[in-house]
C-alpha cells in the first residue's frame, strides 16, 4: 500500500510565479548535472561542493543544498508537493515575502539537520526542508483546506479528499517517529530537516497570520484558502478484478523527502 497527495481544491488567485520559478529552477539545475549521471565522481563533486556537510555546514551551502536532488523521484516528489502548497502561500505573502520565506525555512531545516548529526560527512541535498517549511505555513493558515490523496492498495486505486490538517499532522508524525527511530550517521532520509523545517515554516508565518486576526482569520476562510474551489472533473478510474469505481472530485499534498543523501 502506498498514498500520497495530488492536488488541493483550492488553486491560488494569482499567478505563483515563484513556485514556478523554484520549480523550474530545480528541475534545470537537476538536468544540468544529471548528464553526468555516469561518471559518479563527477556528480559527488556536485554534491560536495554544493550540498550542505554538517560538519562544514555555511549558510551559503545550506541555500545550494536545497537545489540539489538525488534522483528523479526524489525530484518529482519534492516538486509536487511545492506545487500543492506553494501556490496558497505564495498569494498569502506575495511573491518577495514567499521566496524569503522558503529561503530562510530552507536555511532553518539544514541546520535542524546540522543539530541532530553534527559531525557528519554525508552532503545533505534536496527541496525538502524548505517545502517542508510551506507545509508547515499552509497547516497553519488552512487547516481545512482538502487535499485529494491518491490511495493504491494492491490493484485497488482511489482518490479520497482529507482535511490538510489530518495529512499535513500525520506527515509531521511520521517524520518525527522515523528520526527518532533512525540511528544518527545512518545517512538516507533527513527527518529532522523536514521536522524542523516543518516548525521553522510554522513559526515564520505565525505573525502574518495574528495580523490577520488569528482564530478568527480561520472563522472568516473557514479554514480553507480564501479562493473558490475549483470543479474538477470527477474522475473513473477502474480497480483490477472489480467492477469500474468513481473517483472523488478533488484537490493536492504535502512532504518531501531528501534522497540518500538526505
Amino acid at each position: 500500500m502506498f498514498f500520497f497527495p495530488i492536488r488541493d481544491h483550492n488553486p491560488s488567485g494569482r499567478t505563483p510565479w515563484v513556485t514556478w520559478l523554484l520549480i523550474a529552477a530545480n528541475i534545470l539545475i537537476f538536468l544540468s548535472y544529471q548528464g553526468l549521471g555516469q561518471d559518479e565522481r563527477t556528480v559527488g563533486f556536485v554534491y560536495v561542493t554544493f550540498g550542505l556537510i554538517p560538519a562544514e555546514a555555511t549558510i551559503v551551502s545550506a541555500i545550494t543544498s536545497t537545489f540539489l536532488h538525488g534522483g528523479w523521484l526524489h525530484l518529482a516528489g519534492n516538486m509536487l508537493f511545492l506545487w500543492i502548497y506553494g501556490d496558497n502561500m505564495e498569494d498569502e505573502l506575495g511573491h518577495v515575502g514567499f521566496a524569503a520565506f522558503y529561503t530562510v525555512a530552507g536555511v532553518a531545516a539544514s541546520y535542524a539537520h546540522v543539530a541532530a548529526d553534527p559531525a557528519s560527512p554525508v552532503p545533505l541535498v534536496g527541496a525538502s526542508g524548505a517545502i517542508a517549511g510551506v507545509m508547515g505555513a499552509y497547516l497553519l493558515f488552512f487547516p481545512k483546506a482538502r487535499v485529494d490523496m491518491l490511495f493504491v492498495i494492491l490493484l485497488f486505486i482511489r482518490i479520497v479528499p482529507i482535511p490538510a490538517w489530518v495529512v499535513l499532522a500525520f506527515w509531521f508524525g511520521t517524520q518525527i517517529v522515523s528520526g527518532a527511530a533512525t540511528p544518527e550517521g545512518a545517512g538516507g532520509v533527513a527527518y529532522w530537516a523536514h521536522a524542523g523545517g516543518f516548525l521553522a515554516g510554522i513559526g515564520l508565518v505565525l505573525p502574518v497570520f495574528l495580523r490577520r486576526g488569528g482564530p478568527a482569520y480561520w472563522r472568516q476562510t473557514h479554514g480553507h484558502p480564501p479562493h473558490p474551489e475549483a470543479s474538477y472533473a470527477r474522475t473513473v478510474i477502474p480497480s483490477a478484478g472489480r467492477r469500474r469505481g468513481s473517483g472523488v472530485r478533488g484537490g493536492g499534498s504535502g512532504g518531501g523527502r531528501r534522497g540518500p543523501w538526505g
